[in-house]
This record gives structure tokens, C-alpha cells and sequence, in this order.
């Protein structure tokens, strides 16, 4: 037998991919204590935590609006399952945590989907998740976004267009209002 004959099958990891934006991180370089493009190994008894406090959070966020401890990753396995899953959990009380539409306040947690996007203040984190089957650790994949994932969207307005292209109401002056007018009348 040859040694690669011989040698254990290697175990594939869980790795969760995280991308972070934030529109002043070229001036306030708010993200400088994260290790971007490198795979970090956790063991599955530790929590990920992330916020200001280096003591406490393994993934130091460099800005004074950020919460000590922000939030919390846990890494878990569904019961009766061998599914893989991240729990995330809001550990700010000054401030909502958005994962996808859903808000969570303090404490509050929820089953981080397998891609999604986390919001607090103007940060901006996109995650997805990559299956492994160890049981004994998972890691983290940091990236740093040069565009916002979301944006605020100028909604249309919702009257319709006349004909001319021209809005009425772009004209009309406060003590105006528009007047009803029949079909056949110039």
C-alpha cells in the first residue's frame, strides 16, 4: 500500500464567507483589525463574536457606533439532522440587527440563512455558506466590498406620464391646484 492509500480521508470544513462594506471604510479604515482573504479556523465550542471590544470579540470592528459585542455567530448541528447551521444573535442594545428583512433586537436570534445580507448603522455584511462535515470546527472567510450590497432605491413616481412627457404638477404654483377637466374641453 502507498501512503496516500493509507492516510485518513480528509474531512471537508464548513466555511462561512463573509464580504463587509461600509461607505466610509476608505476614510475611517474601520475594518483594518480583520484578516480579509484568509481562512480562519474556529473550533465549534467557540462563538464568533463581533464588535468593537478586542477582549471580547474575536472580529474587531474599529468604530465607536459599534456595540462592544455587536453580534454573535454559533455554530451548531440541526436535531436529528447532519445539517450544519450558524445561529445568529443580536448582542447590541442601542442597535437593530437586520438579517435579510428580518429585525432583531437585543438578544434576539434567529437561523442565519445560507446567503444573506446583515445590516447595522451603514455596515453591510453579505454571508454564504459553504458545507462541510466536521464536527469539530468551521471557518470564516473574510472579504471587503468595494460597493454597497443594498442601496437606497428612488421608487418612480407612481402617476402615469402624459402624453406630452411633461408633468403638470411640476408647474403648478403652492396656491394652485389642479382642476378637473373634461375630455372635450381645450
Amino acid at each position: 500500500m502507498t501512503s496516500y492509500e493509507e492516510a485518513e480521508t480528509e474531512e471537508t470544513v464548513t466555511c462561512l464567507h463573509m464580504t463587509f462594506y461600509h461607505p466610509c471604510q476608505e476614510d475611517k479604515m474601520m475594518f483594518r483589525c480583520l484578516n480579509f482573504c484568509k481562512r480562519e479556523q474556529l473550533r465549534v465550542d467557540e462563538t464568533a463574536k463581533f464588535g468593537r471590544d478586542s477582549s471580547i470579540c474575536r472580529y474587531n470592528l474599529i468604530d465607536s457606533r459599534v456595540s462592544r459585542i455587536q453580534f454573535s455567530l454559533q455554530f451548531y448541528r440541526k436535531l436529528n439532522s447532519s445539517e450544519f447551521c450558524f445561529e445568529i444573535k443580536n448582542m447590541s442594545k442601542k442597535t437593530k440587527l437586520i438579517v435579510d428583512r428580518t429585525e432583531l433586537g437585543y438578544l434576539n436570534k434567529i437561523d442565519l440563512p445560507w446567503k444573506c445580507i446583515i445590516c447595522f448603522g451603514d455596515y453591510q455584511i453579505l454571508t454564504e455558506m459553504q458545507e462541510g462535515e466536521s464536527m469539530d470546527y468551521f471557518e470564516t472567510y473574510l472579504c471587503l466590498a468595494q460597493m454597497p450590497f443594498l442601496q437606497e432605491r428612488c421608487l418612480p413616481s407612481l402617476q402615469p406620464v402624459p402624453e406630452t412627457g411633461i408633468f403638470p404638477s411640476l408647474f403648478l404654483s403652492q396656491d394652485e391646484s389642479p382642476k378637473e377637466m373634461d375630455e372635450n374641453e381645450s
